[in-house]
C-alpha cells in the first residue's frame, strides 16, 4: 500500500470525533433526485442479482433498485438509528473509519462495495481502499460515487480545495495506491445548471461522478 496524502491534506475544519457529529440521525437525502436516479440506474446496470453487497458509509437508504434482489447486503455507517431504518440491509455495524480502518468482514466475501457521497470524509483513504480490496471477491467491483455537496467542516482539506476534475483524479489515485485493482472507469456528468441555481437546490443541479474499479487478482 502506497501512502501519498500529506498530513495537512488529511485535516478537517472540525477535528472532533466524527461519531459526535453524526450522533443524531439525518433521515434526509444529501443529493438531488436526478443524482439518485442516475446512481440507481448505474447500480441496475452494473450490479448482479443475488450477489453480496457491502454498502460502506451508508445511511437510511442505499439507492439500490427496488426490483433487484441480493443474497446479502451488509451496511456500515455512523448512526445506528439511520442504519436501522434502511430496509435493504441484512446486517450493519457502526464504526468510525477515521479512527479504525480495519473492517470486521471476511476476506473475499463481497461481489461489490458501494460508497455514496462519503469518500470525501476519509482521512486515511489508502488504508480503506486496501480494506475494500481485501473484502472484494476476485472480479468484484468497488463503486465510488460523489457530487459537489459535502459537510464542509468534515471533508478533508485536499478534497475541499480541489476542483471537481481534481476530485475524480483523487479517487482514481486511491485505487492506484492499491496493487491489484483494475484501471478505474470514470463516469463524469457535470451539472448543466448554473452554479447560482445549484445553490438554490434546483432539481438536476447536482453533478454526478462515479469512479469504479475491479479486483483483478
Amino acid at each position: 500500500m502506497i501512502m501519498f496524502l500529506q498530513p495537512t491534506q488529511r485535516t478537517k475544519f472540525d477535528e472532533s470525533d466524527d461519531l459526535l457529529f453524526y450522533d443524531f440521525p439525518r433521515l434526509v437525502t444529501h443529493v438531488d433526485d436526478h443524482f439518485i436516479q442516475q446512481l440507481t440506474d448505474l447500480y441496475r446496470e452494473r450490479l448482479k442479482p443475488n450477489s453480496c453487497i457491502f454498502d460502506m458509509m451508508s445511511s437510511w437508504i442505499s439507492h439500490l433498485p427496488d426490483e433487484m434482489k441480493f443474497e446479502y447486503v451488509e451496511g456500515h455507517g455512523m448512526n445506528d438509528e439511520e442504519l436501522a431504518h434502511n430496509p435493504r440491509l441484512n446486517h450493519y455495524f457502526v464504526q468510525n473509519l477515521n479512527q479504525k480502518q480495519i473492517l470486521p468482514l471476511p476476506d473475499r466475501s463481497f461481489d461489490a462495495v458501494l460508497n455514496t457521497v462519503s469518500v470525501q470524509y476519509l482521512q486515511f483513504p489508502e488504508a480503506l481502499f486496501a480494506e475494500i480490496y481485501r473484502i472484494l471477491k476476485p472480479g468484484g467491483m468497488a463503486m465510488i460515487s460523489f457530487s459537489n455537496r459535502m459537510f464542509y467542516q468534515k471533508a478533508i482539506q485536499v478534497w475541499r480545495e480541489a476542483s471537481e476534475d481534481d476530485r475524480v483524479n483523487l479517487v482514481k489515485s486511491y485505487f492506484a495506491a492499491i496493487p491489484g485493482f483494475s484501471d478505474p472507469e470514470v463516469i463524469a456528468r457535470p451539472s448543466t445548471v448554473p452554479a447560482f441555481f445549484q445553490m438554490l437546490g434546483i432539481s438536476g443541479g447536482d453533478p454526478f461522478y462515479a469512479v469504479m474499479a475491479e479486483r483483478v487478482e
